[in-house]
């Protein structure tokens, strides 16, 4: 009997596609994006680049979802960093997200596309906002599980909610440093948790 060996190159493959979107789209414009030039990009066939990514809008929710994974990193990595306290943990993470936002070239691009530039852009962000919502909350949701807070969990939900889209308002349109939005962020936190 004949066992074949698991496939290794496809998420490689995938992240390499991928990537190359991201260039593109930040580059050229969404527009400009289609799975020929990704194909030529990353030297494989179109049909490839089908196989691996689906439609267009598969390509956008991949784009999409492979920056959200970069944030949320960044998140699990503050909270693992500062397990015994709470406040400590998402002021870091609220502050590593902000830094990281400020040298996201697709979400740059995005941001110029709600001032006016290229508005293909902006469905990636809009057509995909309530998933990226439900993903950001559901993970600060379970890292938030660990810590004895006495808030309800209706009101936590809230709370958290509220947490995120403060964080994403500063994302899109940062007033000040990480740092300070950060110290500004989980001071809110703090008295909305109960902590």
């Amino acid at each position: 009997m004949t066992t074949t060996a698991p496939r290794t190159d496809a998420p490689a493959l995938r992240e390499r596609i991928v990537r190359a979107a991201v260039v593109l789209a930040t580059d050229e414009g969404w527009a400009r994006v289609t799975m020929a030039r990704l194909a030529d990009e990353v030297g494989v066939s179109r049909q490839t680049v089908y196989n691996e990514i689906g439609s267009k809008s598969g390509l956008a929710e991949a784009m999409i979802l492979h920056e959200l994974d970069r944030f949320l990193r960044v998140v699990n990595d503050a909270f693992d960093a500062h397990p015994d306290h709470l406040v400590t943990a998402l002021r870091a993470a609220v502050e590593a997200v902000l830094e990281l936002s400020q040298d996201n070239s697709l979400l740059h691009a995005v941001v110029s596309a709600t001032h006016g530039a290229d508005t293909e852009l902006l469905p990636l962000l809009t057509t995909h906002s309530e998933s990226l919502l439900t993903a950001a909350k559901g993970v600060i949701g379970d890292r938030l599980e660990p810590y004895r807070l006495t808030i309800e969990p209706g009101h936590l939900d809230a709370a958290i909610d509220m947490v995120v889209r403060v964080v994403l308002s500063h994302v899109m349109q940062p007033t000040a440093s990480p740092a300070d939005t950060a110290a500004d962020i989980a001071w809110i936190a703090t008295r909305v948790l109960g902590e």
